[in-house]
């Protein structure tokens, strides 16, 4: 059982910098743990060459003060109280008041002016972020609260840089390089999903411009996040699935990478394997603690740098998503669950086909013996079949998509994505392709 807990996190090598630059793993692997390699490395060298290549340098440090476990709230009085009085508070479609939460947080915080912005949406809007900074500039908020999952996060971290910048919040996103101060975040998590609770970045939506774009600074890394799985009971099972496809997602686009770096590769796959045994369990009693917690964890660990450590950083499904979100508000899980089993095959190649046999080894316990294509396509069609069964959609027709605007994504995608320098790279024709295998 996962125990509370408090984590700080500093470590830094020479190198090149890895902070945190995505969108937005440590947990028990038990007798689960099958098929790890068991010709030995030397042996499965042989399989892979690229193994024996070297990890990228890099530096590693996400500070942000991790409080996880029951009742862990409490403890925000002391933690907040370092940056000032005044908190703008941040929640979604109000979820929190129904479960109580609310409540139980402005009874905690009854020693701070707080200022409030409900309502954020799901896909945040800039709208949002720029009324939120609005009140930040206008009332002197010394930090925000941020109470919800990673829309609410991403909003909130849009706000805390945008309270600092002069104009319209979409230019700020715009122009990542003008970010140079921003209010000092805390979060309190209520979904495991995006791990924005443990990330310096955002995603933020236009409506105007039907555009869907990350940001990043490590500016806006949240200082504090209290991580108490109770406050995940609630959450319904389609977004329980969907946050975990999203986790999931997350830790894929790590692990299949060019540079073959054994050991976040390890918490990779042990970081995948929690949730295939997790998701079930919750879907099944949405109360039970122990399967919330691992859950809440995988999400943080997936995607807070440690899966990407020496490695290239060259996500795919993650851009191509997000088109599908920018012009059809879809949710972003959702999306990932459709694509990412697409994508996989489409990828899949004399170049990927070991890769992809680690997968389905070492993630879905099957046996390495017979062909490789056959291996491989196992572990892609175990993954399908998963999000299937956790009750997600498989086609884009399932939200009522068709390829009337496939040409408009692709062009976007692999212009923002920078999909030319993907795992394997990516053409707006792939992408088109990868679109009409999803229909």
């Amino acid at each position: 059982m996962l125990h509370s807990c408090k984590v700080a996190v500093s470590l830094s090598s020479p190198g090149t910098r890895e902070f945190l630059r995505v969108e937005r793993h440590f947990m028990t692997m038990g007798d689960h743990l099958r098929g790890f390699h068991p010709l030995g490395q030397s042996e499965a060298a042989s399989i892979n060459p690229k193994m024996e290549q070297s990890m990228k340098s890099f530096e590693f440090c996400v500070p942000t003060d991790i409080l996880f476990g029951v009742g862990q709230e409490a403890r925000l009085p002391d933690k907040l109280s370092v940056y000032g009085k005044k908190i703008l508070l941040t929640y979604g479609g109000g979820s929190i008041k129904k479960s109580g939460l609310y409540d139980r947080l402005k009874t905690l915080l009854k020693d701070f002016e707080i200022f409030e912005l409900g309502g954020i949406e799901p896909n945040p809007k800039v709208e949002s972020v720029n009324a939120g900074a609005a009140i930040c500039k206008k009332e002197g908020i010394d930090m925000i609260l941020a109470v919800g999952g990673g829309s609410t996060i991403d909003c909130s971290k849009a706000i805390a840089a945008a309270a600092y910048y002069e104009g319209d919040a979409w230019d700020m996103v715009l122009h990542m390089d003008r970010i140079t101060k921003a209010l000092p975040i805390a979060v309190v998590l209520t979904i495991a999903a995006t791990g924005s609770e443990m990330d310096s970045v955002a995603v933020i939506s236009n409506t105007r411009t039907n555009e869907k774009l990350p940001f990043f600074s490590p500016l806006v890394l949240p200082k504090v996040a209290v991580l108490n799985p109770e406050n995940t009971y609630t959450v319904p099972p389609f977004q329980t699935a969907s946050g975990s496809a999203d986790i999931m997602s997350h830790v894929i686009e790590n692990y299949f990478d060019r540079e073959p770096a054994f050991v976040p590769d390890a918490l990779n796959e042990g970081l995948l394997r929690a949730v295939i045994k997790y998701v079930p369990a919750a879907l099944e009693n949405p109360a039970d603690y122990e399967a919330r917690a691992q859950l809440m964890w995988a999400s943080t660990l997936a995607l807070n740098g440690l899966g990407s450590t020496g490695k290239d950083f060259a996500w795919s499904c993650h851009y191509i998503e997000h088109e599908l979100s920018a012009l059809y508000d879809i949710t972003h899980g959702a999306g990932l669950a459709v694509l990412t089993p697409k994508w996989m095959r489409h990828i899949l190649s004399e170049g990927t086909v070991d890769k992809f046999c680690d997968y389905a080894v070492n993630v879905w316990g099957f046996e390495r013996k017979g062909d490789k294509f056959a291996l491989a396509n196992q572990g892609i069609d175990a993954t399908e079949a998963f999000f299937k069964k956790i009750g997600l959609p498989s086609t884009l027709r399932e939200f009522g998509i068709d390829d009337a605007k496939f040409a408009v994504m692709a062009e976007r995608a692999v212009k923002i994505g920078g999909l030319q320098n993907a795992y394997v790279p990516l053409s707006e024709g792939d992408v088109i392709t990868i679109l009409q295998m999803s229909l």
